[in-house]
């Protein structure tokens, strides 16, 4: 059962309310501009009948802000919330509120180009299906891959089909390095990261004014079938040009940045410029929560120049693969730059202030942004937030440890714990002074205080209750999308249990793409190493549809491989195809299409000894 905001909440929200342009009413007339229409009900099914999307869901945000909300993210989400087909330009069209992520027509002489397909196949079949019911039966002639996330490429089934696309009537195009970082990101520590995500769009939580609301970027994720369709054309420098159906692209690279691989691309017929993900109405992640490696603003900030200096002043429109677009040439400019100024400030003053020897945690209180990017709604952290943007940077150029040696070699979370609620006199005492600091508003003091408390005595009722309340206010407050989703997280699975992971990321049309190295990286990581201490094995896996071959060694609880000629004496040969691969690492180790050739004990062995990840690993209980 949801409590009500406290007075320090409504308090803090209220005060944001004056502090921040709400009547700056622009967004807002350019989310409506060029409205063609929606689906009603507006909710997407998956052909089994279970809801992947509901557009639907998010009708209650509506009028000023709860109490509940923060007034800025409850701003957001009524923009984000909004959906349908929308003209961006005579020829360009964007369907948006399908997804965490906008999907865009761009017409040719003949079809129509397709750039960043959503999530899911449902949800990407809804909006062609929408474009084409506003704009007629054009066939796809092309997909256009912006960057390596899922969000961008997981429903081109629903434009796309692989044999159209081998019959070259599709062309599929994407920065160089797309699919390496596309299918690996979410495999090696994708247990982990799907475990957060849950947390991170709030996928369990219900969705209402004490719930979900959002997620800045947009209003969560799909859960419909993903796949992948390998580009059939790498972008690989900066000014290359491609016309597709008589339509002139001009593309600029930003690997790096907010994907490994990215980039931005003009339409010269319709003066239209594509930003990918690099500039939004929102300040992004530089380390998502969910878990990556930390983004460069450096070289973020750079591409958003380079692309001013040869987009902005050709461009009547600038659009991207979530929010809405901006137009005008002046206007443009003031976004982009804005967005430029954004993640350079962030950049530098946090070196700045590394350099004078603060740490991270401490520049994340002290940093202050300039007022013109304090007040624009484009920089505010919905997604990413100034103070884990922060931390990330510092974690960049300096790791995790910030010099002071008491924080060396600390103990583990949960013998912390009991540490410091035995100095503090008991679990009880910890908690009578946690209801001290909640009843006062010290919610972040509360929160630390309780953290120890469920570690050190995770069935201790009181201190449950009493930190869930608290995460639950913490999460009322939150201005970032994410940061709330994370709060009433934490607090439904203190008071309900484990959710386990609503969602999947690691879809098996896209684990298909592995590569037969990234596969054994694959199987590398789950060794389970003490198990394995003790084992000796060498075999030669031979990939039959591939014809290649590795020899693969473990040793020191080690795999290692090497790509070479299979040996007429090894001790075991396996040859199989590479989908056949994937299905024995996922568990059918008895059916058909496996040979062995030599000692099946060794096969066997290495089975023995892998450790698969939990998706319902604890977070805020020990």
């Amino acid at each position: 059962m949801a409590n009500s905001a406290s007075e320090t909440i409504t308090g803090a929200n209220r005060g944001l309310r004056e502090q921040l342009p709400f009547d700056d009413q622009r967004d807002f007339d350019d989310t409506d501009r060029g409205y063609l229409g929606s689906i009603s009900p507006g909710a997407v099914h998956a052909a089994d009948g279970r809801v992947v999307w509901d557009a639907d869901a998010y009708g209650f945000i509506a009028g000023d802000a709860p109490d509940t909300v923060n007034p800025s993210l409850w701003r957001q989400s009524q923009l984000v919330a909004k959906h349908g087909l929308y003209e961006v330009v005579e020829g360009i069209y964007q369907v948006r509120g399908f997804d965490l992520s906008n999907v865009t027509f761009v017409e040719g002489d003949t079809g129509v180009i397709v750039i960043d397909p959503l999530i899911s196949t449902e949800t990407a079949a809804a909006a062609l299906g929408l474009y084409r019911q506003h704009r007629g039966e054009r066939p796809v002639v092309a997909v256009i891959y912006s960057h390596s996330h899922v969000d961008h490429f997981g429903g081109v089934f629903g434009v796309a089909s692989v044999a159209d696309v081998e019959a070259g009537r599709i062309a599929v195009l994407a920065p160089e390095g797309f699919v390496e970082h596309a299918v690996s990101e979410n495999v090696y520590a994708g247990t982990a990261m799907g475990r957060r995500a849950g947390y991170m769009y709030g996928a369990a939580l219900a969705k209402g004014p004490a719930g979900q609301v959002g997620a800045g970027l947009g209003q969560t994720t799909s859960i419909g079938e993903a796949g992948l369709i390998v580009p059939t054309v790498y972008i690989r420098e900066t000014g290359e040009t491609h016309t597709i159906d008589g339509v002139e692209i001009e593309f600029q690279m930003a690997p790096g940045t907010e994907a490994p691989a990215e980039m931005h691309f003009y339409f010269p017929r319709y003066r239209a410029l594509c930003m990918a993900e690099n500039a939004t109405h929102t300040l992004h992640n530089l380390l998502t929560l969910r878990g990556a490696l930390v983004r460069d603003p450096h070289i973020w900030a750079t591409y958003l120049t380079e692309a001013i200096e040869t987009f902005a002043g050709r461009a009547d429109v600038a659009f991207a693969s979530h929010h809405w677009p901006t137009w005008g040439a002046d206007r443009i400019a003031e976004f982009l730059s804005t967005q430029r100024d954004l993640y350079a400030y962030l950049h530098d003053q946090t070196l700045r202030l590394l350099n004078q020897g603060l740490t991270g945690a401490e520049i994340a209180e002290v940093i202050e942004l300039p007022p013109a990017l304090e007040r624009a709604w484009n920089a505010r952290g919905y997604y990413g937030s100034v103070s884990h943007n922060v931390k990330a940077i510092y974690q960049r150029y300096m790791g995790w440890f910030d010099g002071n040696p008491a924080r060396l070699w600390p103990h583990p979370p949960a013998e912390l714990a009991a540490r410091y609620v035995k100095a503090l006199g008991g679990v009880d005492a910890v908690v009578g002074i946690a209801r001290t600091a909640f009843d006062e508003g010290d919610y972040r003091w509360a929160a630390t205080l309780l953290d120890h408390a469920v570690f050190d005595s995770p069935d201790h009722q009181g201190a449950r209750t009493l930190y869930a309340d608290t995460l639950e206010q913490l999460g009322y407050g939150a201005e970032n999308g994410t940061w709330r989703n994370f709060f009433l997280s934490g607090a439904t699975e203190l008071r309900e249990g484990n959710f386990g992971t609503p969602t999947v990321t690691a879809a098996p049309a896209i684990v298909a793409q592995l590569s037969p190295t990234q596969l054994l990286d694959a199987i590398a990581i789950t060794v389970d190493g003490p198990k394995a201490w003790d084992l000796d094995l060498a075999f030669d896996l031979t990939f039959t549809d591939l014809d290649v071959n590795y020899r693969v060694t473990v040793r020191n609880g080690v795999l290692v491989y090497v790509e070479k000629p299979a040996a007429a004496d090894a001790a075991l040969t396996i040859r199989l195809t590479k989908p056949r691969m994937i299905a024995l690492l996922g568990g059918d180790t008895d059916g058909p299409g496996v040979q062995l050739d030599g000692d099946g004990g060794v096969l066997r062995s290495l089975l023995g000894v892998l450790d698969q990840g939990d998706p319902s690993f604890e977070i805020v209980l020990p």
